[in-house]
């Protein structure tokens, strides 16, 4: 469902966000480049972890399909249709 959606990107960003700038300011006091990746690739799998799978929190609104209806496009064949034809400007 599209809320389930918009939650599950809000979640994603505010988390990369988050570790980003927590790993920018851990990295900057102690000098190591290192532990701004490490502390950003976590924020990153922790963020994976809690918005690609298909949690229950994602689910609460489904969306109504419409019912499958019967036509009968389906019996004609590509050579009986009459081509279409442009008007010459």
């Amino acid at each position: 469902d599209y809320k389930g959606q918009k939650l599950a990107e809000q979640i994603f960003q505010g988390i990369i966000l988050v570790s980003a700038i927590i790993g920018f300011i851990c990295g900057y006091i102690t000098e190591q480049f290192g532990w701004t990746v490490y502390i950003v690739m976590t924020g990153v799998a922790l963020s994976c972890l809690l918005t690609l799978p298909p949690w229950p929190m994602y689910r609460r609104n489904p969306l109504k399909w419409l019912p499958v209806q019967e036509s009968g496009t389906e019996d004609k064949k590509p050579a009986d249709r009459k081509p279409k034809r442009h008007a010459k400007s």
